[in-house]
C-alpha cells in the first residue's frame, strides 16, 4: 500500500493540536514552538503534495478511498485537483505566519491564570482548524466534506469568543460581551447554512445513491444519472446557501465584520484568508460539478449578488473608522470578485477566481498582520488614534503600505493578475457586469490610500511618538509575505500551471466554452 500522503498532510496538524494542548501549563513557550514545528511540518508535506501533483494528469490525484460508514454508503475518499492543491499550499503557508504573529496574543495577563492553559489552547485550536480546512480541500465524498465543513466551526467559535482582541476601546466587560456576540453570530449563521446543506446532502444521496463526488459527476456526464430540473435547482440552492454564508456573499455577510473586529489579528487572518476560502472552493467543486444546469440557471442572480458585494463592501470600507472592520468590508468586496469570476463561467474568470483566492489570502494576511502589530503598539483599532507613524516606525509603515497596495491590486503585485483575469473573463461574457465590477477597483484605491494617509502620514500623534518599529519576529512574518506578493505578481506561472487544467474540467462539467471575440471582416 502506498504512503497515504493526503491523510498525513491533514493528520499532522491534528496531531500537533493534541500535543500542543498536552504541554504543561507553565511551559507556554514550549507549546508555541511545538505548534510552530507541526505547522512547518505540514508545510513540508503540502510542498510534497504540490511537487507530486501532475497538472496534465488525472483530475483527482494521490487518491485514497476506504470504507467508513458502509451502511450509509459513506466512504473516506480523498483526492486533490489543481484548485485544491493551490489552496492547500495557501493554508499550509499561512499557518506558520499566523502562529508567529500571535506569539504573545494568548499569554495570560495575570500569573493567576497559569492554572488554565490559554496559550496551549489558542495554538492547539489554530492547528485543529488547519487540519479540518486541509481535509475539506481533499474530501471527494460529499458527506465527509459536510462533516468537516461544520466541524471547523467549533474551534473557530472558541478562537473568536475566547481569545478576543485586547486592543478593545471599551471596558473588559463590554469587550467580553462583544466577543461573545461576534462568536455566537458567526456560529449561528454558519450552522443555519450547514443545516440547510445537510438536507441537500441527504436529498442528493436519495437521488444519486452515493456520496462519491467523482461517481456522481461521471454518472451525470455519461447520462446514467438524470435529475429533474426542479430537484437539481433545490439541491443547488441548499449547497449554495451554505457556501454563500461561508464565503461570505451579500446579504449573508454580516457576521464577518463582527468576527474579524473582535478576533485577534492572526485569528482574523484565519477567518478571511483561510476558512472563508472553503466556501468559494466548494462553489467550484460541488455547485458547478454536481449541479451544472442549476448553476447556469442561477448565474444571473449570483452575478448580481456578487456585484452588490463588490460595490457595497467597498463603499462601507471607505466609511469605516475601525482598521480591522475596514479590512473586513474590503474582504467582502474581494469575495464578490471571486464569486463573479466563478459564475462568469469562462476559463479566464475561473482561473482568475482561483488565483484570487490564493492572492487574497496572502495580501490580506500581510495587511492584517502588520495592522495587528500596529494596533498592539497603540492599543486602539480606531483610525483617528493614529497619525505620522511613518516618521517614527518607517519599516512598519512601508510594509503596511505594500500590503494595502496589494489589496487594491496594484500592477506588479500578485492580486493584480487574478483581478485582471476575473475582469477579462467577466467582460467577455457579461460586459455590463464587468463595467460595474471595475468600480470596485476605484473604491479600493480610495479606502486603502485614505487609510494609509490618516494613519501613517501627517503630524505625529503624541500617542505614537514613542512607537517602536517592527522587531525581528515581526519582520520574519511580514517580509516573506511581501516577497511572495512581489514574486507571484511578476511570475504567476507556478500557480496557473496547476490551476488551468482543473478549470478546464470545471468548464467541461457545466458544458461551457469561452465566448469567441467578434472580428469584422476586412473590407
Amino acid at each position: 500500500m502506498s504512503f497515504p500522503l493526503l491523510t498525513a498532510t491533514a493528520a499532522l496538524p491534528a496531531i500537533g493540536a493534541i500535543v500542543t494542548a498536552s504541554v504543561p501549563a507553565a511551559q507556554r513557550t514550549v507549546a508555541k514552538w511545538v505548534a510552530l514545528f507541526f505547522s512547518l511540518g505540514t508545510l513540508v508535506l503540502a510542498g510534497v503534495v504540490f511537487a507530486r501533483f501532475e497538472p496534465g494528469g488525472d483530475r483527482y490525484q494521490l487518491t485514497e478511498s476506504r470504507a467508513w460508514i458502509a451502511d450509509f454508503g459513506v466512504r473516506y475518499e480523498l483526492g486533490v485537483d489543481g484548485i485544491g492543491v493551490a489552496l492547500i499550499g495557501l493554508t499550509a503557508l499561512l499557518i506558520p505566519f499566523v502562529i508567529a504573529a500571535g506569539w504573545y496574543d494568548a499569554d495570560p495577563l495575570e500569573t493567576k491564570s497559569s492554572r488554565w492553559r490559554p496559550t496551549q489552547g489558542f495554538f492547539a485550536l489554530i492547528l485543529m482548524v488547519e487540519a479540518m480546512v486541509v481535509l475539506s480541500f481533499l474530501a471527494t465524498d460529499v458527506f465527509l466534506f459536510y462533516i468537516l465543513f461544520e466541524a471547523m466551526l467549533i474551534p473557530m467559535y472558541f478562537l473568536i469568543g475566547g481569545f478576543g482582541d485586547r486592543a478593545h476601546a471599551g471596558s473588559d466587560e463590554n469587550a467580553a460581551k462583544q466577543r461573545s456576540y461576534a462568536a455566537v453570530k458567526f456560529l449561528l449563521y454558519n450552522l443555519a447554512g450547514g443545516l440547510i446543506m445537510l438536507a441537500a446532502v441527504i436529498g442528493l444521496y436519495v437521488v444519486a445513491g452515493t456520496f462519491s463526488l467523482s461517481e456522481i459527476v461521471e454518472a451525470r456526464a455519461n447520462g446514467t444519472l438524470e435529475m429533474a430540473t426542479s430537484t437539481e435547482r433545490w439541491l443547488f440552492l441548499g449547497f449554495f446557501f451554505a457556501f454563500a454564508i461561508k464565503a461570505p456573499l451579500w446579504p449573508l455577510h454580516t457576521w464577518l465584520p463582527n468576527a474579524m473586529g473582535e478576533a485577534t489579528a492572526p485569528v482574523a487572518v484565519l477567518i478571511t484568508a483561510i476558512v472563508d476560502k472553503v466556501g468559494t472552493f466548494a462553489m467550484l467543486r460541488f455547485c458547478l460539478g454536481l449541479f451544472p444546469e442549476a448553476s447556469k440557471w442561477a448565474t444571473p442572480v449570483v452575478i448580481a449578488l456578487a456585484l452588490v458585494s463588490i460595490v457595497y463592501g467597498a463603499l462601507l470600507a471607505v466609511g469605516q473608522r475601525d482598521i480591522k472592520r475596514l479590512i473586513a468590508y474590503a474582504s467582502i468586496s474581494h469575495f464578490g470578485f471571486i464569486i463573479l469570476g466563478i459564475f462568469a463561467m469562462t476559463s479566464q474568470g475561473q482561473s482568475g477566481a482561483t488565483l484570487y483566492m490564493v492572492n487574497h489570502g496572502i495580501s490580506t494576511a500581510a495587511l492584517l498582520l502588520v495592522a495587528g502589530f500596529l494596533i498592539t503598539r497603540r492599543g486602539s483599532r480606531l483610525i483617528a488614534d493614529y497619525g505620522g507613524v511613518q516618521k517614527v516606525a518607517p519599516v512598519l509603515a512601508g510594509t503596511f503600505l505594500i500590503g494595502g497596495l496589494a489589496t487594491l491590486s496594484l500592477p506588479g503585485l500578485a492580486p493584480f493578475v487574478s483581478e485582471f483575469l476575473v475582469l477579462v473573463g467577466t467582460f467577455s461574457a457579461y460586459p455590463v457586469a464587468g463595467i460595474i465590477a471595475t468600480s470596485g477597483i476605484v473604491l479600493a484605491a480610495i479606502y486603502v490610500l485614505v487609510l494609509y494617509q490618516r494613519t501613517m502620514t501627517g503630524p505625529v500623534n503624541e500617542a505614537v511618538r514613542t512607537m517602536p518599529d517592527l522587531k525581528a519576529r515581526e519582520l520574519v512574518v511580514a517580509v516573506p509575505l511581501i516577497a511572495l506578493l512581489l514574486f507571484l505578481g511578476v511570475f504567476p506561472k507556478p500557480l496557473t500551471e496547476v490551476v488551468n487544467p482543473a478549470v478546464e474540467h470545471t468548464m467541461s462539467d457545466v458544458q461551457k466554452k469561452d465566448p469567441q471575440p467578434e472580428v469584422e471582416a476586412a473590407k
